[in-house]
């Protein structure tokens, strides 16, 4: 099952926009400093920016700027003639607005012969695409017509208003359209003198709504203009050239050449002194601390000096309008930062044979130690091992160089300190520890007893947040530590040059790594206890971490051959198409240019009746304008199977074979636990999660991931409905757990209670709708949704919603109060207490707050599916090695596990984690796993 991931939110700013409205915000009473220079339009610029990341928490994030003329200009001379010339206070704004957004680390954007518009809307598009919830951040109307299920607008605070968010239904009601494209005509019709868009002459925006709801689009009121009257029939006919040209300068384009990385918009750590060095020279003292406040930087001190006078606060809760002029009370600012310069610390280096058994007798004696590899690599199969450094004691640490070039030196040097290691007494503390265990792995040293990631403790006790050891430690010890980039001058800290800084450096740098992780586990211990989280960090995250470093260890095999022979059966398969396209067409043409391929079907084959068009003016070509076309021409369907094999070619089948590490001839994804606030595990370098399943010839990649060899087998065990099992226990629905517990078909047991015919008469249809209906109300389906997803109409899909609501009401009950219950603590549980945090929940905004509610719903059920499978992982695990068996477990597919097994140890091992996974957990409901055996992944599942 496709679930929505709802924690990943972009917002894109259009610069100019807000720029603007900054700028006049404080036109009566502009802010000067001290040189003469205006700040208003920066100063409430920064002051907006911070006060969305404050409100909304981006997980992703760009601003977005104008540069020069486009092809609008090109297209119509006139466009934006007659606006006035840019204040100098903005050009001399827009510098340093880009100066401290590169200081923030936010990226600007720009395409040359674009608008911002069209930048964003083709960054939206494609994000959607990825699964990202996008907020356009502007007050200029024109971004309507992009809205969509996952893209909204987001308008700044005005004056005694708070910020307004657009929904598609917020959209139709402004403009009295049917849908956000329709947006483009209205903008066309009636024009816009800010833009000098002409529009059409006597339209105005009565008669724009009236013209919308009568013909829909502007050319099929040109296609009626015959049954128009009088002069506006003349103004109509006169004036279509004039009409379709300001409809065309009012669409935004949404396919400029430009490609949306995710982890290019990331919102990272600033370089937070070339920050203050800028505020600091516009002489932004308040605004020093709302930076620091934003990002988490600052002490109780500077807290208290920063809102010990509420006319200087810069609260998150007060708009740009609400805080008109800052107090330039010259507030001296403390260092408040602790670094190592400051910190008294004592690291010793430890490089000769005499000191390395000191230090290993004095390991020996501790009860809690931190340790960190430095390596060449952050490939863990390929990194080679610089040094490791140790901390038991606050401030003090040790650290032991090793010379990567010498694996004999440095086997020795471990051979000394491997009764560390391997000792089942001492805890061991670190960062991502599963990384520096999969390195000494190399090197034959495993990494025993007890152990403490701060990362995975982190992830648990903020699941929304970031769990890098620098923000950590900036946010729950205000220490500042060493950058790598001072080292190496480069960004990344598992780089080859870190071998060749000299030893006294590396050792600064390497033990404050484990002295601040020791400090932070010191932090952090106390506070699981606190949130009820110890349990689950102790006997499921923990546990756990050390499962996926065998399985990521172990790799899948991969069949390069039939790789290649399907790679080969595609091009045949893709040349076939490709004339049985042209057939159609009745000519040959590049079926992968939009502007061809849309003038085929829309021009020649005359296929739809109001076909969309660009901001370009070719046609629109994407899957979801030919599905909607799939009936009316066998064309359809073959240009959306061959844009379906393509893309299994080239995504999958060309790319997998690249990903097998040379060394030991298999694939090594790495599984991330602190990613998915939901607990859900994340799969990457290559993501195996994503392997298609959904159609047949996707089915076929599962076939190139085989057995160990042929006396191996691949077992696949997959949980069935594990989610609507557990909301059915959760919820305490009778209905639901007998039908559970009676074995019956649940999708055809609930299309029978919903559509009121006894089960033998259920139709394919009816249980297909009710198939949508219980996977979708798990994730608070509209009756909007429903119907695009079953094509019922809205009202039926409403009457169906109320129907499965009526024959299930403590689900409905279970729901509200789940709802009650994020609103009374803040955060939703799992049944083992994982905790999802949910701060929207008590926004304002409907729309931000019905997402927030939607996941309170969710998050429990889909958290427990996840803590259900990990629980099962660990058991089976476990089990296989007191029985000393040689099945591995290779692979976590969300519901599924993925093994390899001898042929003498199927039918212990199928038995083995059936019934491991079935008893994972008790609960109202039985947990039922199918288990599959074959010769590769798809003959298995």
């Amino acid at each position: 099952m496709t679930t929505q991931n709802c924690d990943k939110k972009l917002f894109l700013l259009d610069a100019y926009a807000l720029i603007f409205r900054a700028y006049y915000a404080f036109i009566k009473n502009p802010r000067v400093n001290s040189k003469g220079i205006n700040t208003s339009a920066i100063f409430g610029f920064i002051n907006t920016l911070f006060d969305l990341m404050k409100r909304e928490k981006p997980t992703h994030l760009a601003v977005v700027f104008d540069v020069g003329e486009t092809f609008r200009h090109k297209e119509y001379s006139e466009y934006k003639a007659n606006r006035e010339e840019t204040p100098e206070a903005i050009r001399i704004a827009v510098p340093y607005i880009q100066k401290i957004l590169e200081a923030l680390e936010i990226p600007c954007m720009w395409k040359e012969g674009f608008e911002a518009d069209d930048v964003i809307g083709t960054l939206a598009k494609k994000a959607e695409k990825e699964g990202y919830t996008t907020y356009m951040m502007t007050s200029d109307k024109d971004y309507a017509q992009l809205v969509s299920e996952k893209i909204f607008v987001y308008k700044p605070a005005t004056r005694g208003n708070d910020i307004e968010i657009w929904d598609i239904e917020k959209v139709k009601e402004k403009f009295e359209v049917e849908e956000p494209a329709q947006v483009i005509d209205f903008l066309g019709m009636m024009g816009d003198s800010v833009d000098n868009i002409p529009g059409i002459p006597g339209v105005g925006e009565k008669t724009a709504k009236q013209f919308i709801k009568e013909y829909g689009s502007m050319e099929n009121l040109f296609s009626h203009a015959s049954e128009l009257k009088g002069k506006m029939k003349e103004k109509i006919e006169a004036n279509q050239e004039i009409g379709l040209l300001s409809k065309r300068l009012a669409t935004i384009e949404t396919e400029v050449p430009i490609e949306f990385h995710y982890e290019n918009f990331t919102v990272d750590k600033p370089n937070e002194e070339k920050v203050v060095e800028l505020f600091e020279e516009l002489e932004f003292r308040n605004m020093i601390v709302n930076f620091k406040k934003t990002y988490n930087l600052i002490s109780e001190k500077e807290i208290t000096a920063g809102t010990s006078n509420k006319k200087n606060s810069d609260s998150a809760q007060k708009s740009l309008f609400d805080s008109v002029q800052e107090d330039n009370a010259n507030i001296e600012e403390s260092d408040h930062w602790k670094t190592l310069e400051n910190t008294e610390h004592f690291y010793q280096l430890v490089d000769t044979p005499t000191a390395i058994k000191l230090l290993k007798q004095k390991l020996l004696k501790q009860k809690v130690v931190c340790f960190d590899t430095e390596t060449t690599s952050t490939n863990s199969l390929e990194a080679e091992l610089v040094g490791i450094s140790f901390s038991y004691e606050k401030g003090k640490g040790y650290y032991v160089p090793l010379d990567p070039d010498d694996k004999q030196k440095t086997n020795e040097i471990l051979d000394v300190l491997l009764s560390f290691f391997n000792s089942e007494e001492i805890v061991k503390v670190g960062q991502n520890l599963k990384y520096d265990c999969k390195v000494l792995r190399r090197y034959n040293v495993e990494v025993k007893g007890t152990l403490f990631d701060t990362m995975i403790a982190h992830y648990l006790i903020n699941p929304d947040g970031r769990h890098g050891m620098d923000i950590m430690a900036e946010t729950l010890l205000q220490y500042k530590p060493l950058s790598i980039e001072t080292l190496i001058g480069k960004k990344g800290k598992n780089q080859k040059l870190f071998s060749t800084v000299p030893l006294e450096q590396q050792k600064e740098y390497a033990v404050e790594d484990s002295d601040i992780t020791l400090q932070l586990k010191e932090k952090l211990q106390p506070q699981l206890e606190k949130d009820n989280l110890k349990k689950l960090f102790e006997e499921i995250e923990m546990p756990l971490m050390k499962v996926l470093a065998d399985m990521e260890w172990e790799g899948i095999n991969l069949d390069l051959h039939a790789l290649k022979e399907m790679s080969k059966e595609l091009d045949t398969n893709l040349s076939h198409l490709e004339k049985e396209i042209f057939t159609q067409a009745g000519e040959e043409f590049n079926i992968n240019s939009p502007k061809q391929l849309g003038d085929i079907i829309f021009d020649k084959l005359k296929l739809g009746n109001k076909p969309k068009k660009t901001k370009t003016g070719q046609y629109a070509t994407g899957e979801d304008v030919l599905l909607k076309l799939a009936h009316k021409h066998k064309i359809i369907d073959q240009l959306l199977e061959y844009r379906q094999l393509q893309k299994l070619k080239n995504t999958y089948v060309d790319a997998l074979p690249n990903e097998v590490n040379p060394q030991t001839g298999r694939v090594h994804t790495t599984f991330a636990q602190t990613v998915a606030a939901t607990g859900r595990l994340a799969s990457n370098n290559p993501n195996l999660q994503n392997i298609p399943i959904r159609t047949s010839r996707g089915q076929e990649v599962r076939k190139a991931f085989v057995a160990k060899d042929a006396q191996h087998k691949i077992i696949s065990a997959d949980y069935s409905q594990i989610e609507l099992r557990i909301i059915a226990a959760m919820s305490k629905d009778p209905a639901m757990i007998q039908s559970f517990n009676e074995g019956e078909d649940f999708h055809r047991s609930t299309a029978s209670k919903v559509f009121h015919v006894p089960m033998g008469e259920v139709s394919r249809e009816q249980r297909s709708h009710a198939k949508t209906v219980n996977f979708g109300i798990i994730y608070g389906v509209s009756s909007f949704g429903l119907s695009e997803q079953t094509g019922l109409s809205r009202s039926e899909s409403k009457q169906l919603i109320d129907a499965y609501y009526e024959a299930y009401p403590l689900l409905k009950q279970y729901m509200m109060e789940q709802v009650e219950i994020a609103r009374k603590n803040g955060y939703v549980e799992t049944l083992l207490g994982r905790r999802r945090y949910l701060p929207d929940i008590q926004s304002a905004n409907s729309i931000v707050r019905s997402h927030a509610e939607r996941n309170a719903v969710n998050a429990p059920i889909q958290g427990t599916a996840a803590d259900i499978i990990k629980i099962a992982m660990i058991q089976i695990h476990q089990q296989m090695i007191e029985k000393k068996m040689h099945t591995k477990l290779l692979l976590q597919v969300h519901d599924e596990l993925v093994f390899d097994s001898p042929d003498e140890e199927i039918e212990e091992a199928s038995s083995l984690i059936k019934n491991t996974m079935e008893a994972a957990i008790q609960i109202e409901v039985p947990l039922l796993v199918e288990v599959g055996v074959g010769k590769n992944w798809l003959e298995a599942h």
